[in-house]
């Protein structure tokens, strides 16, 4: 997810630094987020240990579940589909968006930050945008923020796997798990292909998905973003969603704390976004008739 300052990495006299990503976040995936949160029960990270394959590109089909009138084929269309609805009815709400980095020292202590607050509105003719609120100078210790990583937070830590997006992707069923009181399917998700790495180029997700099994809506997602690159690195995620104006299962908080590997060093960070304030975006038209 970050690319490496043009600075010397921090490295203290008497200790090593531990081994380590709103709106554009492949490492050797030996391991789960190691950090948890307030939404996590215990022993959840240990559940997988390691992400899909990105270059197993098998088209074998998961088998058909028991007692189950529909196929995981059937569950993977429809909940794509909802995931299509779901990206376009985001697309008509404003929300607010808050970046939180910080690279970690010696015992995780925060070392340096990144803050990126911002507010997505909508013009008087309706055309999408993007306000900041508060953007104060990075002082991460040895990372620099990309434009691939500000794509990140709006596109892969939400991550929705759509019907136009689903050819993209191997989907393979896992089995049925909790999370929190919801019932859900587990598919695990990786690209086809993996292209290399450009600032502009396409990003994909690389990781888990569960779905809830009553509305087939994605209610959390675990991975990372891809491609990335000998500079860019980018760590793994988790991302919970809540259920917004009783339709949608929006994004609400993406957390991770994990260690990015480069050529020069490790460098361990913590990751959130929170992703709130949502409201359905209305144009105020008025009609007037004519003077008489």
């Amino acid at each position: 997810m970050f690319n490496p300052a043009r600075t010397r990495f921090f490295r203290p006299r008497f200790f090593m630094i531990g081994i380590l990503s709103a709106l554009y976040v492949v490492l050797a995936l030996t391991g789960p987020v190691t950090a948890q949160n307030d939404r996590k029960t215990s022993g959840q990270s240990d559940r997988f240990k390691e992400l899909p394959t990105p270059n197993d590109v098998s088209t074998q089909s998961p088998p058909v579940r028991k007692g189950s009138p529909l196929s995981n084929d059937d569950i993977i269309r429809q909940f794509a589909a909802k995931e299509s609805d779901f990206r376009d009815a985001r697309a008509n709400y404003t929300f607010r968006q808050e970046v939180h980095i910080q690279t970690l020292g010696f015992d995780d202590r925060p070392s340096g930050d990144y803050v990126r607050i911002s507010e997505i509105l909508f013009s008087d003719d309706g055309k999408r945008s993007e306000r900041i609120i508060r953007f104060p100078p990075s002082t991460l210790n040895g990372l620099s923020i990309t434009p691939a990583d500000i794509r990140d937070f709006g596109l892969v830590q939400p991550f929705a796997l759509t019907s136009e997006d689903l050819p993209k992707y191997n989907v393979t069923y896992v089995g049925k798990e909790k999370v929190d009181e919801i019932n859900a399917y587990v598919f695990d998700v990786r690209p086809k292909s993996m292209p290399k790495f450009s600032n502009d180029g396409d990003r994909f997700f690389l990781g888990r998905i569960w779905v809830d099994d009553q509305d087939l809506q994605i209610v959390k997602t675990y991975g990372k973003a891809v491609p990335e690159d000998d500079r860019n690195k980018f760590p793994k995620f988790e991302t919970y969603r809540e259920n917004i104006d009783g339709k949608y299962w929006f994004p609400t908080y993406t957390y991770g704390v994990d260690t990015l590997d480069f050529k020069g060093g490790s460098i361990r960070m913590k990751l959130e976004v929170r992703y709130t304030n949502y409201k359905q975006f209305k144009t105020d038209v008025k009609i007037l008739g004519d003077d008489k």
